[in-house]
């Protein structure tokens, strides 16, 4: 029996393999790596996912400072990647063989597939760089590093570095300190390399973190004749370097980025005398001394001076050594400044406002007449801002709840709420402590909230609470009578004006009272209702979705029209693709719309050929999950805030939640539909992991679905913005 901990990372863990031809693999290594061919990977797959993300940088219609933002993004994404899954891959090594009795592969082996499909994807990244550069240059925006500066610029340069960057330094000279320093994880390090003309006995080796938070790490150069000159901290050090290391006497310094990735996950221990939000705190403070699961560096380096640094950091090949550009935490490039033309950006779009939800007008009174659905970020997520702040003035409202999982980092969402408690309002909210990468901005955001006299719920023990609730108690004529929403997305004001989520408001009985049963439970777990309209995690969800499409194949079988239309941000779970592939064999046709991982494969004979699936990346992140299923021709709608992955179906608390307006069913099937239609942004995923994009017909409209959504809701909700 395996210890608790170790089944828990078997539960969440891979899936099966189906190996994706861009890896090279043999046949021996498809053989041992794929369980009867139905399903793809999850891992080949997120990397086939962060592929399309690569597609947008590399498309010269996406504006040029986008097209840096998407590299920055495909940067930032992979960080992750390493941090939590490859992560996860390592530490299954130390099972040996009873890994791949297990979990049906061998860790190592997808280790090393792994690294061959992240230096092949890095090799297309620094093409794309160097073609986006280039670009750049003919808007008269040039990125230039320390070897191109006039004196005036270098001046500026000089001037920046003392000012600003000097008193933030701390050079570690490395063959002077016994052992070598401790490298954090999301940093970036500069190792220098000091030497002397034709004494090579006195090279030296040194290590300098780079500071970028001392003023971001693009710094805008003085312009002349039209120029916009933009210099990359890294190379404002690079030029100071002779002056910090004068002393020595070297007439050769060059410095070459580094960078280690280390395991994100979690250590959580069960001293019972530690409260739950000091285990957070520790594990989160432990995180940061995790282990390497990536060492990155500069192509470029001197090979004595990389050899130094694994003989020292004891790296070996399975800990992803992985060769790159001149540059790294290219995850900064999502903050480069909009210089240059407007043009060279997305422009922002103007949210349209509800044409129910109007300004200085109770929006009680019209949710108690009916459902309202917003959807971002084509309209404006001050509408619920607007909500809350209703609800904190006014004298009827006695209560407010609402789950917590990511806010902004300036909350217009907490100070509604604070000044709701302020108002003597009962405010009871639940954060959720082990949002992953969000635990100590949660953390903070807890002690706060409890210092304005708000009762923080810190989670439920043994699950994490991932669905988006928030629940309104207002007296009526004497009555209690519920307002809630339920919602694909974080109350997060930021993220709202990029991340594409639905948003229910309604006052329906049967929605607003299961939603306070579920806070019941937030507050007393021992407490667990029947529910009959709303779907939870873990309790049903995977239970119920069955269900829903055994539906439908009973309707297909009995030659009715059966037909499942799903979109989601990720499908890996081998249990719902086994029905999802029961349902196409028995003629129901199925439609799926994934951003991100696909355990499914589409369109084989006798498995699958009724399936399709498209993924579609663009400006704004897919991030809504929306299923619809035919039910005979009386058409059942739900929204959720749940994945079908095991962990959303088995180990979250998450909620699918019906929609029962016939105009919002209406209004979701017509934005479903446009999105099938896109043959811009929407590529056909497959077992092939290709990435094509969707043909397009002769004579045949362009349709790009973000586009044709702004302006659907635009039509539908009148010409007034918010």
């Amino acid at each position: 029996m395996l210890p608790r901990r170790k089944q828990y990372i078997f539960s969440v863990i891979f899936g099966t393999y189906q190996i994706s031809p861009f890896l090279g693999l043999s046949e021996e290594d498809t053989e041992v790596m794929s369980k009867n061919g139905k399903f793809i990977n999850r891992e080949i797959s997120w990397l086939s996912f962060n592929e399309r993300v690569l597609q947008e940088a590399s498309d010269s219609n996406v504006p040029v400072i986008e097209r840096l933002r998407f590299l920055g993004i495909f940067s930032n994404n992979l960080d992750e990647f390493f941090r939590v899954r490859i992560a996860t891959l390592k530490r299954l090594l130390v099972l040996g063989k009873r890994a791949k009795e297990n979990i049906h592969f061998k860790p190592k082996k997808v280790l090393e597939e792994v690294q061959v499909t992240v230096l092949e994807q890095t090799k297309m990244f620094e093409e794309i760089y160097r073609d986006v550069q280039e670009e750049l240059r003919h808007q008269n925006i040039f990125i230039i590093d320390e070897g191109h500066l006039n004196v005036q610029q270098g001046e500026f340069v000089k001037n920046y570095f003392n000012e600003n960057v000097r008193p933030a330094l701390v050079p570690i000279m490395l063959t002077q300190v016994k052992s070598f320093p401790y490298l954090k994880d999301k940093a970036i390090y500069l190792a220098i390399k000091l030497s002397v003309d034709r004494k090579p006995r006195s090279t030296q080796y040194a290590l300098v973190e780079i500071p970028s938070g001392v003023g971001g790490r693009f710094i805008i150069l003085p312009s002349e004749k039209g120029k916009q000159c933009i210099i990359l901290l890294d190379d404002i050090i690079r030029y100071n370097l002779p002056e910090v290391f004068a002393m020595f006497g070297f007439n050769q310094i060059e410095g070459f980025t580094i960078k280690i990735t280390r395991d994100a996950e979690l250590d959580i221990d069960n001293d019972i005398q530690q409260s739950f939000i000091d285990k957070i705190s520790k594990s989160v403070k432990a995180r940061s001394k995790g282990n390497p699961v990536r060492f990155v560096y500069d192509s470029a380096i001197p090979k004595d001076l990389l050899d130094f640094i694994k003989l020292k950091m004891k790296l070996n090949k399975l800990d992803n050594l992985t060769p790159g550009g001149r540059y790294h935490n290219f995850k900064d490039f999502i903050q480069f400044p909009n210089v240059g033309a407007s043009n060279l950006v997305y422009q922002k779009i103007k949210p349209i406002g509800s044409k129910v939800l109007l300004p200085n007008q109770s929006y009680f009174e019209v949710l108690k007449k009916q459902d309202v659905m917003l959807h971002y970020p084509y309209q404006s997520f001050s509408q619920f801002i607007d909500l809350l702040r209703e609800a904190a003035i006014d004298p009827n409202v006695k209560v407010i709840k609402i789950t917590l999982y990511r806010v902004a980092k300036t909350s217009m969402v907490i100070n509604a709420l604070v000044n709701a408690a302020r108002n003597g309002k009962q405010v009871i909210a639940l954060l959720e402590l082990q949002a992953r990468f969000d635990e100590e901005a949660n953390i903070n955001w807890a002690k706060r909230l409890q210092d304005e006299g708000i009762h923080v719920i810190y989670g439920v023990p043994g699950l994490k609470v991932h669905s988006k609730l928030c629940l309104i108690t207002r007296i009526e004529n004497g009555r209690q009578q519920l307002y809630a929403n339920v919602t694909t997305g974080n109350y997060n004001e930021l993220t709202s004006n990029i991340y594409c989520d639905d948003s229910l408001l309604t006052s329906d009985p049967k929605i607003t009272k299961e939603v306070e049963y579920i806070f019941e439970f937030f507050e007393k777990n021992y407490k667990v209702h029947t529910y009959k309209h709303l779907i939870l995690s873990p309790h049903s969800t995977r239970k119920k979705l069955m269900k829903l499409i055994e539906n439908e194949i009973d309707f297909a079988k009995a030659g009715k029209k059966a037909e499942i239309f799903l979109k989601m941000n990720s499908l890996v779970d081998e249990e719902m693709i086994s029905c999802l592939y029961a349902a196409s064999k028995a003629g129901v046709d199925i439609k799926i719309i994934i951003r991100g991982m696909c355990a499914l494969i589409p369109g084989v004979l006798g498995l699958s050929e009724n399936i399709e699936v498209i993924s579609i990346i663009d400006k704004f992140l897919e991030h809504s999950r929306v299923f619809i299923f035919k039910n005979g021709g009386d058409d059942l709608y739900y929204i959720s805030s749940a994945d079908w992955m095991a962990r959303n179906l088995d180990s979250r608390i998450e909620v699918t939640c019906p929609i029962y307006s016939k105009k919002i069913q209406k209004e979701l099937k017509d934005l479903l539909d446009i999105q099938w239609t896109d043959n811009v942004k929407a590529r056909v995923v497959d077992e092939m992991q290709k990435n094509q994009h969707k043909a397009i017909a002769f004579n045949q409209k362009k349709v790009r679905a973000q586009d044709a959504i702004y302006e659907y809701l635009k039509a539908a909700n009148g010409k007034d913005s918010k």
